[in-house]
């Protein structure tokens, strides 16, 4: 299983002074050096914390993967279809959220979804969607001609109680074995951090977990390549 690193709040603490440091280049090299297979950055239509340039930038010195997760704005796709990004992850986004609150939703949205799909694969950039684990969302995006999601885990990571913490697994758990069953690659992330990973971790057929927040908070403390490995060990172990 493969970690990517999300380095967006890198750019938070950036923007919260709007100057230089620290750099999310910087960041994306320390985090490869630690053993992280993909980059993994958000351009939000607010541009809360990724600006444009650092797209930009960051497509010109990652060695693994860049993952871009963007909305389906007509503007976020001229630019990913720019940058081109080794792959775009469509995702929900709302102006007034914190973070992102739950999975994309393909069934009401699907001819948008696909349009934006088919423009992104032109551009000769993979495509996923990031969706709630639930069989009809992975069957449309199937059909939009995308072979790839990134289930959401939040419900899981938010969950309080055992039982709701099994069921919530259980649910990926199965999720995951069908979009495998569909020839679909499946990817997880959301929510993840050093206490609840390993239980997703031994899901099979999961083939990479993208995590942000969890380490980049851990790096405030131990420094971000220490966080980065510590991820590691945790996911393949």
């Amino acid at each position: 299983m493969k970690l990517g690193v999300n380095i967006d709040h890198v750019a938070t603490l950036r923007q919260a002074r709007r100057e230089f440091d620290p750099d999310p280049t910087a960041a994306a090299r320390c985090c490869e050096r630690a053993g992280a297979e993909g980059i993994v950055a958000h351009l939000r239509e607010d541009r809360r914390h990724i600006q444009e340039k650092d797209i930009r930038a960051l497509r010109k010195i990652v060695a693994t993967r860049l993952n871009l997760e963007m909305s389906l704005d007509e503007k976020i796709l001229a630019i990913a279809c720019s940058v081109g990004p080794d792959v775009a992850t469509i995702v929900p986004e709302k102006r007034a959220e914190i973070t992102t609150e739950g999975g994309l939703d393909v069934v009401k949205h699907f001819r948008k979804v696909k349009k934006a799909a088919a423009a992104l694969t032109k551009a000769g950039i993979e495509v996923s969607f990031f969706i709630d684990p639930v069989a009809a969302q992975i069957i449309r995006t199937k059909e939009a001609g995308v072979e790839m999601v990134e289930l959401h885990t939040g419900a899981y990571a938010n969950a309080q109680r055992r039982q709701q913490i099994s069921r919530e697994l259980d649910k990926i758990r199965k999720m995951t074995a069908f979009a495998r069953g569909l020839g679909m690659t499946v990817n997880a992330g959301h929510g993840l951090n050093y206490n609840n990973v390993q239980a997703i971790s031994r899901i099979p057929g999961i083939a990479e977990l993208n995590i942000g927040h969890a380490i980049i908070s851990r790096a405030v403390f131990v420094g971000l390549e220490a966080a980065v490995r510590e991820m590691v060990k945790r996911i393949k172990t």
